[in-house]
């Protein structure tokens, strides 16, 4: 039998942040609101000078700043692209960020008429839960944080198909992938809903809301380091993770589920398409600390 889980300590306020996308980096740095931290995509600031990291380094002074990726690649089997993870060595060396992280996917393989070289497919594709792929996991995982000195987050994934050979479920996958090698989890809430909808849609017949809360408490809650909210879109035969809409309400009752599970994890919100006011992002955060206040509560009661 495995042993008991201690509850995290829940005596701290959480910390809240949002997506700083290119619309509102002025804005932000003009008006400084009251944030916890700032999350920026780490390839939208690669190249070295220039305007871009400028800000980004100005954003710095006021703000801690998350770098969070998308370009990794961690599941691939043909291995990091080095020239990649020297750019982000780079920009983790001058940003000095809170938390580096990218996601638990793959996006890199060899052409299938020059296996000698690999291409890039621009997409976040989900790996299979089989022990093969998690072997080259960890060890993409591992050379990643090797480089960078310190560990990394990696992401859970809203994914559209699913691997018929799939060995393990995904939280038991994450929860080996930070045991063997030490990362941390970013756990995505609107994901989890994200695919528990597409679920139901493929005929499942399990409750979203249960099958997500299972999700949740089957993860270690020692590995969460991070939360991510956002808003998805309901195409009618499928489920889109477009991160353009206010977070719904089942999400923010998951979230809360989350914190009682896993304590103050800092918690970003996430804003990437049809971008609103800066305002509309920090009444989204308002409302996350609200929801945090009352989850934090009933943890403690």
């Amino acid at each position: 039998m495995t042993a008991a889980v201690p509850r995290p300590q829940t005596s701290e306020v959480v910390p809240v942040g949002i997506g700083w996308r290119h619309p509102h980096h002025a804005e932000l740095l003009q008006r400084q609101p009251a944030l916890d931290f700032v999350e920026v995509h780490s390839e939208n600031f690669f190249a070295p000078g220039g305007a871009a990291r400028a800000v980004l380094r100005q954003s710095r002074e006021h703000y801690p700043v998350s770098l969070h990726g998308v370009g990794l690649s961690l599941g691939s089997a043909c291995g990091i692209d080095g020239t990649h993870l020297d750019r982000l060595a780079a920009l983790v060396a001058e940003i000095e960020p809170v938390r580096v992280s990218d996601h638990a996917c793959f996006a890199r393989g060899p052409m299938s008429h020059s296996p000698a070289h690999n291409v890039h497919a621009s997409d976040l594709l989900p790996t299979p839960f089989t022990h093969q792929a998690l072997d080259a996991m960890c060890d993409n995982v591992q050379r990643v944080q090797d480089r960078l000195r310190r560990p990394i987050a990696v992401e859970n994934l809203s994914a559209y198909v699913r691997w018929r050979a799939n060995e393990l479920a995904e939280p038991e996958f994450l929860n080996t992938l930070a045991r063997r090698t030490g990362c941390h989890l970013l756990v995505d809430v609107n994901n989890i809903f994200v695919n528990a909808l597409n679920d139901r849609l493929q005929g499942s017949l399990q409750d979203p809301m249960v099958a997500c809360r299972h999700w949740l408490d089957a993860v270690e809650p020692g590995a969460v380091a991070e939360l991510h909210l956002a808003g998805h879109v309901d195409c009618g035969d499928i489920v889109i993770d477009d991160h353009g809409s206010r977070v719904v309400p089942p999400v923010w009752a998951l979230y809360q589920h989350a914190l009682v599970r896993f304590g103050a994890v800092p918690t970003l919100i996430e804003w990437d398409t049809d971008v609103p006011p800066l305002q509309v992002l920090l009444d989204e955060a308002s409302t996350a600390r609200d929801h945090a206040g009352q989850a934090l509560e009933t943890a403690a009661a």
